[in-house]
């Protein structure tokens, strides 16, 4: 397999994505992760990315950011509902001694 470029791969990748090439946006949505680019992966999400999806909420699980979850599991990713739920319900005062 030939290395493309890191800019042409993107393109490519972008392009198979919009023709509805699931794994291409995965890989989009992987790409988007590892340059910390939230306002792209949210992007993906828009357009149907699942991964995308399921990076956002890891993301918003982590940092607690329950509209943020709220916001992904509108957009169709039941898991970051879940997460969103567990977090309601977690007794407020779970860190104090």
């Amino acid at each position: 397999m030939t290395n493309m470029d890191p800019g042409s791969d993107r393109e490519t990748l972008r392009e198979l994505a919009d023709a509805g090439n699931e794994t291409a946006m995965d890989r989009l949505a992987a790409l988007a992760d590892a340059a910390d680019a939230l306002g792209e992966l949210s992007e993906l999400l828009d357009e149907g990315s699942m991964h995308a999806g399921f990076l956002l909420t890891r993301h918003a699980t982590a940092t607690g950011d329950l509209r943020e979850l709220q916001r992904i599991a509108d957009a169709g990713y039941d898991e970051a509902g879940k997460d969103l739920e567990r977090l309601l319900k977690a007794p407020a005062d779970r860190h104090r001694d």
